[in-house]
């Protein structure tokens, strides 16, 4: 049987170029599925799911939607009734992969529709914004996005060849055979640059221990992604060296995940190993981008596109608060690991961040905040690269998940 693939998209003001897709995808040997996003009649394609259909999911019609004539609010109506439309088809396996393509409106749309379908399953949009910041779009989820160089209005020499190239690629995504990996259970980790060698011991100590493990670039969106995992019942257990994502909270940096992360895993109960890598550090981009406010901080230039900043005393014992706020919350067993020698490659003896004034700052705080009738401390007296880190933090993990499940 020929995988299936849903076209998303507003055919009031894209069905010329949503029944090219639709030719192009079932020339590729897949059966296109057109889901119209369009709060108006459909022009030059025929739905398979018609807009009244999704409306209808998100709990709504298109004659109110067209009454109200708030494109925003239609907007984000027909992308809750896709997401809903989507989730149904996956989980009855009648759609093996997604594709849309749009301005901002159609991005909107079809990346909050395609971030009900399951990591793993293709999800492409071409779009008009995807040479811009894209987060808001890709989110924690695996959407792929290509930029369309010209509008998507009309069929021509560029957009033919865009177009189609993005069926070949979704078609060829969706009738790809799926990768066998022997089933174990799923760790999450947290992972920089600066926390790799700790990580690296780490996730060789657990799949030893017969564990699959998942490291997320704590970037800001690599919490999210941990997070969402986490919430989403896939794993047994999170092992979270990296948790710098708060100090670009706290400070402004841009790696912020935001002010749910560290509380996603605890709030459904998942055994927890926790630590501080990397609260050292804030993130810029370059350094021109660096807001002037912060010009007398000490800096580490660890690219051209990525500048670093040290964490105050001050800041550190914010973050601290944060961080015992939040683990205190879990309702599952958490372990919390103190590395008092240095949280980063950078904040160890003779490194450009190492401030045991801050350091105390962010261990002092954390003693004091930590309820130990929910949170077990536990201090070393190493750094958080030394291997012993890593095997204390895997051992105590591997213990937790296994009370867990007894």
């Amino acid at each position: 049987m020929a995988p299936t693939v849903a076209l998303l998209g507003t055919l009031d003001t894209k069905g010329a170029e949503y029944e090219f897709l639709r030719q192009r995808v079932a020339a590729a040997g897949c059966d296109p599925l057109l889901i119209d996003c369009g709060v108006y009649p459909p022009e030059g394609a025929t739905p398979g799911v018609p807009a009244t259909r999704v409306a209808q999911a998100a709990g709504t019609t298109v004659e109110r939607l067209r009454e109200a004539a708030d494109r925003g609010a239609a907007v984000a109506r027909m992308a809750d009734g896709a997401a809903a439309i989507l989730r149904e088809l996956s989980e009855a396996g009648r759609v093996q992969a997604a594709l849309a393509v749009g301005g901002s409106g159609g991005t909107a749309i079809a990346a909050r529709a395609m971030a009900a379908l399951p990591i793993g399953t293709p999800k492409l949009i071409v779009s008009t914004v995807a040479s811009g910041d894209t987060r808001p779009y890709v989110g924690a989820r695996d959407v792929a996005m290509m930029y369309s160089v010209v509008d998507i209005a009309g069929i021509n020499r560029f957009s033919a060849r865009i177009l189609g190239n993005a069926a070949a690629a979704v078609a060829g995504m969706a009738g790809a055979a799926e990768p066998r990996v022997p089933p174990r259970p799923l760790v999450g980790t947290s992972m920089f640059g600066v926390t790799t060698p700790s990580v690296t011991a780490a996730r060789g100590n657990l799949e030893q221990a017969g564990f699959e493990v998942l490291v997320f670039h704590a970037t800001g969106t690599g919490g999210q992604s941990l997070e969402a995992l986490a919430a989403d019942g896939y794993l047994a257990g999170v092992l979270d060296i990296t948790t710098t994502e708060l100090a670009d909270e706290l400070v402004g940096g841009v790696m912020s995940a935001g002010a749910d992360r560290l509380r996603v895993a605890g709030r459904h109960g998942l055994p927890q190993v926790v630590s501080v890598g990397a609260v050292d550090m804030v993130n810029f981009a370059a350094p021109e981008t660096v807001p002037a406010a912060f010009a007398d901080r000490l800096f580490y230039h660890h690219n051209p596109n990525v500048t670093l900043m040290r964490t105050t005393a001050e800041e550190c014992a914010e973050i601290a608060r944060r961080i015992a706020a939040r683990l205190n919350e879990a309702t599952g067993p958490v372990t919390l690991f103190l590395p008092l020698g240095g949280v980063s490659a950078l904040s160890v003896a003779g490194q450009p961040f190492h401030d045991a004034d801050a350091d105390a700052a962010l261990f002092a705080t954390l003693r004091e905040h930590v309820d130990p009738a929910r949170v077990e401390l536990r201090e070393l007296d190493t750094d958080i690269n030394d291997p012993t880190f890593a095997s204390a933090m895997t051992d105590r993990l591997t213990q937790l998940i296994q009370e867990h499940h007894t």
